[in-house]
């Protein structure tokens, strides 16, 4: 992928414009439900006085001050992996060594591991409770809608998740307009009403913020864990800064989507303290009496969470792929649906359990300010994760000094802790929905992970060494026949498995023997010239090592195809691949719990095909299975 934050300066604009299309379409969207829910009175009794209104407003502008510009845009945006970010990317920029210290690594890997399931949560959510808003829009104008509200919604749903199979190159072209239309309409209609009342804008002060806390205790607490929706598409910054790059984000932020989300909750701010009625929905009260307005205001917003629902899809997918490179998860079968871009890909599991998931969400929770509840417990704890691996990349890797890096940590976790208290409250409501599916993500990953380093291990243990092999190999034996054999294995040093097979059961060699290993690197990409090595290691055998970075998909006919540079010339279609298929059994050797066992062999049974994901040509395949015991 190119690195994007190096680029040429006419393309920042056009690279912001993009960015508001993807980046930041869940952060803009929060105004349908953030600040309603601060002043839900059924659920933490604050009430609707101006000591009241400035003090929500004065948090809401200094947690989108301290957490999305100083935090993300300025501190995190830093710890790029070649341009990439994200947390399974700041996990990756962790020193080796550090990783591999005993506790060290169990700690650090299960927190981005936790960090990452949890994304797949929101995934869920913030397309449910999107859409939902801007439908309900549709209650103030007319009850006659009433009924239809939820069924709206999952027709808009069922035809956002059908359509991921046809790539969002052309849709994305106008995404990033739309959303020049949506905020600029939020600085409208929110600076209307600025301008009833100026003297909200007296809230920068965080004088009010400390005021509201005072007067009114355990119940703003409470409330904090509604002002956080306002911050909730913040990993989003991070996770898509390799797509557009650091400063046409940052640029985006400052001149357009920061200065409309701030009108736009003031606008609100200023509407409750003249009509309290609005607090039920005061997003759309903005538009006052007038019917087309509001029908306006719908539609765009439907529109608005539609893109801030594509922005949440794609990142689900990206954050897949990672998770497949990186061996946190078995092969899934991964679409390209474009030729120029290596980030549009569609991975149909994910896409039809997202929808699935999303579905049942709405059914389930039939309303957005029910879906509020469970919003924001795994988002809070993404970030504390975040800014705890973001500390260990500054002290250990840049070398920042601890009394720069201690202070910041302890400042950011105060803040996010808060807001993550404030929010655990919620798991009664429904927060408990996306810890679990977190949890259940982190146990799939997790035992992905270590089951293919059990399974390693075992093959590693009863593997001949390459060198041992290759010295019984004389001119005269084995018979040597005409072709090439290209073996994938795991582990360069040892002879794979295939080959023993091979030559245990039809007991000849081809002239020409390639031993091909895929490495995947902490890296996003790896570029062409560097990707691929070749060692000449004598008789007519050769050991080939591809490496790709998390982002790439390995394909074995470009391998073949690069080879021919470093002076190893294969021709795919006279050239037989020799793969080896393990059937694994569980057993009560030492390493995972049984059931664990058992669940990273159903994993593995329904992992892609390896002549699918490495895109071999089907018909010069040979699988040679084998039983290994866990």
């Amino acid at each position: 992928m190119t690195n994007k934050n190096n680029h040429p300066k006419e393309k920042v604009f056009g690279l912001a414009l993009g960015a508001l299309g993807v980046v930041y379409g869940d952060i803009g969207t929060s105004p349908l439900y953030a600040l309603r829910e601060c002043f839900a009175v059924e659920k933490h009794g604050v009430a609707l006085s101006r000591v009241n209104v400035l003090g929500v407003l004065s948090l809401v502008f200094w947690t989108l001050i301290v957490i999305v510009t100083v935090k993300y845009l300025i501190f995190v945006m830093r710890a790029d992996n070649r341009g990439e970010g994200g947390i399974l990317a700041l996990m990756s920029l962790v020193p080796p060594q550090l990783r591999d210290a005993r506790g060290g690594r169990w700690l650090l890997i299960a927190l981005g591991l936790f960090g990452a399931a949890l994304l797949y949560g929101d995934g869920m959510i913030i397309p449910a409770i999107s859409v939902l808003s801007a439908v309900e829009g549709l209650h103030l104008a007319t009850p006659f809608f009433d009924p239809y509200v939820v069924p709206i919604t999952i027709a808009i749903l069922i035809g956002l998740f059908l359509i991921q199979r046809r790539g969002t190159a052309g849709i994305g072209k106008i995404f990033g307009p739309v959303m020049v239309v949506w905020f600029a309409t939020l600085a409208v209609f929110g600076l209307i009403w600025v301008l009833r009342d100026p003297g909200v804008l007296a809230a920068v002060n965080p004088g009010y913020a400390v005021r509201f806390f005072l007067a009114n205790g355990w119940m703003a607490f409470l409330a904090m864990g509604s002002v956080f929706l306002v911050v909730t598409g913040s990993e989003t910054l991070y996770a898509d800064m390799g797509h557009f790059g650091k400063t046409p984000i940052r640029m985006a932020w400052f001149a357009l989507v920061m200065p409309a989300l701030m009108l736009n909750y003031f606008g609100q701010g200023a509407l409750l303290l003249h009509e309290p009625k609005a607090a039920v929905n005061p997003f759309y009260y903005l538009a006052g009496e007038n019917r087309w307005a509001l029908y306006y205001l719908v539609g765009l917003a439907t529109v608005a969470t539609v893109i801030a629902s594509q922005a949440v899809i794609s990142g689900a997918f990206s954050l897949t792929r990672q998770a497949v490179q990186l061996g946190y998860m078995p092969r899934l079968e991964i679409v390209h649906t474009s030729e120029e871009e290596i980030g549009q890909i569609y991975i149909p599991s994910v896409n039809w359990f997202l929808m699935l998931s999303t579905i049942g969400l709405v059914l389930g929770f039939q309303k957005s300010t029910n879906l509020a509840g469970a919003y924001g417990v795994a988002v809070t704890t993404t970030m504390v994760i975040t800014t705890m691996l973001a500390q260990v990349v500054a002290r250990r890797r840049w070398g920042w000094s601890p009394l720069l890096v201690i202070p910041g940590a302890i400042f950011f976790l105060a803040i996010e802790i808060s807001f993550f208290g404030a929010n655990i409250i919620k798991i009664a409501e429904g927060g408990w929905l996306p810890l679990l599916v977190g949890l259940v993500i982190y146990t799939l990953l997790s035992t992905w992970k270590q089951g293919r380093a059990i399974l390693s291990e075992r093959l590693k243990k009863g593997a001949l060494p390459f060198s041992e092999f290759i010295a019984t190999v004389t001119p005269t034996s084995p018979p040597r026949v005409p072709g090439t054999a290209v073996f994938m294995s795991r582990d360069s040093e040892s002879t794979p498995t295939a080959l023993l097979h091979n030559m245990k059961h039809n007991k000849v060699l081809h002239e020409k023997v390639v031993l091909l290993t895929v490495l995947t690197e902490e890296i996003p990409s790896v570029e062409v010239e560097d990707r691929v090595q070749v060692e000449d290691l004598g008789k007519g055998f050769f050991r080939v090592l591809a490496h790709y970075g998390f982002l790439q998909n390995p394909g074995v006919s470009e391998v073949v195809e690069l080879t021919k540079a470093k002076g190893l010339d294969l021709n795919v279609m006279s050239t037989t691949f020799f793969l080896s298929r393990e059937t694994l059994i569980p057993s009560k050797k030492p390493g995972m719990a049984l059931w664990r066992e058992k669940l990273f062999a159903l994993m593995s049974r329904n992992a892609q095909r390896p002549t699918d994901f490495f895109r071999i040509p089907p018909n010069r395949v040979v699988e040679l299975g084998m039983q290994v015991r866990l």
